[in-house]
């Protein structure tokens, strides 16, 4: 069973429960106030995602409310702890859940590291497709596409990760837990805009726990999960586009 979690303004959550379904999971609606309320319990989930759009309109910051709204209460906070350190769980954060997630980073073993996620160099919101490396990292989600290069959707306002200094940045760039990194038309990393739409260092944009249950990126993968909501695509893609791997992949570690 998969838990599709979204907060007021969130905007992503069908095309998320669509893949999971797709790959063969039992997708359920989940809404904080489900949770704050005791209506839903976490222990009954084998996974949750944390969907992309806005919620509480980003005033504190793009998933800075709805992080706090888990920090700041209880019953919310002891259950996502007790999820993370579970063994036989596993979570996704995208776009605004990823910046939610980076802000939980306190709750979810081995994510001490990850950065912060601050507003786009561009200064404005960047919607547009951008290519992605898949780097070798332990994320369950990503095993078996690594050295993929695949184009996605990218849609934030606020995506440029934030590491504490030079220092972390280089200590996380010589561990696992990179996941993702924006390429451009030459298949090289990239820090230029556009291919590169929000400035992140070293073109990162995805990262994982060291034992990979964890995994959080800025693009969308749902919205490009079939072949035909590519803006190009080659014939032999048939109807599944290369991102849906992802959401088997999850299905396949639950076994």
């Amino acid at each position: 069973t998969m838990g599709v979690l979204r907060e007021q303004g969130v905007n992503g959550q069908v095309e998320m429960a669509w893949a999971f379904d797709k790959a063969g999971f039992n997708a359920v609606d989940v809404h904080m106030s489900d949770i704050l309320s005791g209506r839903v319990a976490l222990e009954d989930f084998n996974g949750l995602v944390a969907c992309g759009g806005f919620p509480y309109g980003d005033v504190l910051g793009a998933g800075g409310g709805w992080a706090k709204s888990v920090m700041f209460n209880e019953r919310a906070r002891e259950q996502f702890a007790a999820f993370f350190h579970r063994e036989d769980s596993f979570a996704l954060g995208v776009c605004n859940g990823c910046q939610m997630l980076s802000q939980l980073k306190g709750l979810i073993p081995g994510a001490e590291d990850w950065p912060e996620f601050v507003r786009n160099e561009s200064e404005q919101f960047e919607a547009r497709v951008a290519m992605l490396r898949v780097e070798k990292s332990p994320s369950i989600l990503l095993a078996g596409m690594e050295g993929s290069h695949l184009p996605i959707a990218v849609a934030h306002g606020e995506g440029r990760a934030a590491f504490r200094d030079a220092a972390h940045l280089r200590s996380m760039q010589s561990s696992s837990q990179i996941a993702l990194r924006y390429i451009d038309n030459y298949g090289q990393v990239t820090t230029r805009y556009p291919a590169n739409p929000n400035g992140s260092p070293a073109g990162i944009t995805g990262l994982t726990t060291p034992d990979g249950r964890v995994t959080i990126m800025m693009p969308h993968p749902e919205r490009v999960t079939r072949a035909v909501t590519n803006s190009w695509r080659p014939p032999e893609w048939q109807e599944d586009a290369p991102w849906l791997r992802m959401f088997r992949n999850a299905r396949v570690w639950l076994g």
